[in-house]
C-alpha cells in the first residue's frame, strides 16, 4: 500500500476495500448481526447510494460505516482509508494539523477523525501480560514541559523533577506487548492493582529501585531492581532498557509531533502508542486493515444526545 493506491482516489475502491476488511466473509448486519448472504441484499438504483445493504431479517439498512467509528460522518470513505494508513505507519504518530493540512479538512475534523481513529486501535481486551519464564519490566514517566520552558506567567514555584507533570505508567513484556496507563501518582497503593491485574505472577518483574515496587514484588516469581542512581543499568537479565526504548518513542511522539498533550485526552494517545507498539512486528498494510476490524462496533461522540425532555 502506498499513497498513489486508488483507495485513497477512488469512493468506489475505498468503500470496497473497507468492506473487504470488514466483512472479509460477506455484509454482516451490524443491527441484528445476521450473516446470511440469502437475507442480506444491496441496494442499487438511483434513488440509493453505492454500498447500501438491506438486511431482510430485521428489515434494517446499513453500509460499512453504520456500527463503526466511522458511522454518521460526512468524511468521504477515501479519506477515512488515508488518515488510518497516515495514522498506523506513522512511527512517531501525526498530529490533528498535518492531518489538515494533508487532507484539506479542518483542523477541528481532523482532531475528532483521529481520535476516532485511535478508539479503533483500542483492543478489546488486554490479557495479562508474561508467564512462567517470562520477564516483565515495569517503570513510570512523565508527560509535560519543564517549569523553565514555559511563559513567566505560567510557571508554578517548587514544580521540579516529575511534580506538576502527568505520570505515565507502563508495563512491557520482552519481546511481547505493552500496556500503558495514565495515574494519578507514584506509590504501591496505586501501582500495585494495575501490577497484579496486567501481569501473571508466575513472572519474572524488573523495576528500578523504586520502593512503590518493593511489597508488590515479592507476589512474582522473581523480582529484581537496577539502581540507575549508581549508574547501574543492565546486571545479567536485570534491567528495564526495553521500557526505556518504549519511553523514548513515546517522549519523541510527544515534543516532535504533538508538542502539547491534553490530560483530558492522555489515555487516548496512549492506546495509540501501545497499538503500533504491540503490532511492530506487521507491516503497515497489515497494521491499518486491523484498525478497519477493530473499529466495529464502537463509537466516540463528544457532544451529548439530547435528553429527552421528561427523563
Amino acid at each position: 500500500m502506498n499513497l498513489t493506491d486508488p483507495i485513497f482516489h477512488d469512493l468506489d475502491k475505498a468503500r470496497e476495500w473497507l468492506e473487504a476488511q470488514r466483512w472479509p466473509d460477506g455484509p454482516i448486519c451490524p443491527h441484528c448481526g445476521n450473516s446470511d448472504p440469502d437475507k442480506i441484499g444491496g441496494l442499487e438504483g438511483e434513488a440509493h447510494r453505492k454500498g447500501l445493504y438491506k438486511c431482510y431479517e430485521c428489515r434494517e439498512q446499513f453500509t460499512v460505516q453504520v456500527g463503526s467509528v466511522m458511522e454518521r460522518s460526512h468524511i468521504p470513505l477515501t479519506k477515512w482509508a488515508l488518515a488510518m494508513f497516515l495514522m498506523a505507519s506513522s512511527k512517531k504518530s501525526m498530529s490533528a494539523r498535518q492531518v489538515a493540512r494533508m487532507m484539506e479538512i479542518p483542523v477541528k475534523t481532523a482532531w475528532f477523525l483521529c481520535h476516532r481513529i485511535r478508539e479503533a486501535m483500542k483492543p478489546a481486551t488486554r490479557g495479562p501480560l508474561g508467564g512462567e519464564g517470562k520477564i516483565v519490566e515495569a517503570d513510570e514517566t512523565y508527560i509535560g514541559g519543564k517549569e523553565t520552558n514555559k511563559h513567566i506567567s505560567k510557571r508554578k514555584k517548587g514544580n521540579l523533577g516529575g511534580k506538576g507533570k502527568m505520570v505515565v505508567f507502563a508495563l512491557v513484556e520482552r519481546d511481547g506487548l505493552s500496556h500503558s496507563f495514565r495515574v494519578a501518582s507514584v506509590t504501591g497503593e496505586m501501582l500495585r492493582p494495575l501490577i497484579v491485574t496486567h501481569v501473571n505472577r508466575k513472572s519474572a518483574l524488573m523495576t528500578d529501585m523504586g520502593g512503590q515496587y518493593f511489597h508488590v514484588g515479592k507476589e512474582f516469581a522473581r523480582h529484581e531492581t537496577v539502581n540507575h542512581g549508581a549508574d547501574e543499568y543492565v546486571r545479567g537479565d536485570a534491567h528495564t532498557n526495553t521500557m526505556e526504548c518504549r519511553f523514548s518513542l513515546m517522549k519523541r511522539a510527544v515534543y516532535g509531533t504533538h508538542h502539547s498533550i491534553s490530560e483530558a485526552h492522555l489515555h487516548r494517545y496512549l492506546v495509540e502508542w501501545d497499538f503500533k507498539f504491540n503490532t511492530r512486528k506487521v507491516s503497515d498494510t497489515a497494521r491499518t486493515a486491523l484498525i478497519v476490524k477493530q473499529a466495529e462496533g464502537r463509537r466516540l461522540m463528544y457532544q451529548r444526545p439530547k435528553q429527552a425532555a421528561n427523563a
